[in-house]
């Protein structure tokens, strides 16, 4: 019926382009972006604690980071199923979100690179707490004012 309805209005199926027919096909309702934004968020939470557990192992270091920064990047990865990957990544990189975006990406591979390549775990380390850091900071700036709230009490504890 919906198809009669175009055709008969002149909104034919070949004057729409591809995209816009992918997004329509591959559209998710509101309660299946909320629920799967759950399950990836707890999912990212769960690596980064579960890492956070694994660092006093033998051999930890190396799955603390892979598990921290997979959890971090799962965290992140969870709001694409709030507003869908495209405007994501537009928001990410808008310049308000510039510069934790760079840093946190950054952070990411430059965690995994100490572990494996460089071998030096306190830059392991740093490099989390730079995450982390990056992530709150990142973060704080979808929340209108955070960042200037944070600003403002971090600098009357300073002084």
């Amino acid at each position: 019926m919906e198809k009669l309805r175009r055709v008969l209005s002149g909104q034919d199926e070949e004057e729409r382009g591809l995209t816009a027919q992918v997004l329509d096909a591959t559209s998710l309702s509101f309660n299946t972006r909320l629920k799967w934004f759950v399950i990836c968020f707890v999912c990212g939470i769960f690596c980064s604690v579960l890492g956070t557990g694994l660092l006093w192992l033998p051999q930890g270091m190396k799955l603390f980071a892979v598990f921290y920064t997979l959890g971090n990047i799962a965290a992140l990865a969870s709001t694409c199923f709030l507003m869908g990957p495209v405007k994501q990544l537009k928001k990410m990189f808008e310049t308000t979100r510039l510069l934790a975006t760079i840093l946190m990406l950054l952070c990411f591979v430059l965690t995994l690179c100490a572990v494996f390549w460089w071998h030096k775990r306190g830059l392991a380390v740093l490099f989390c707490i730079l995450q982390f850091v990056s992530m709150t900071w990142y973060s704080l700036s979808y929340i209108p004012y955070a960042r200037d709230a944070v600003i403002k009490c971090c600098s009357s504890l300073l002084s």
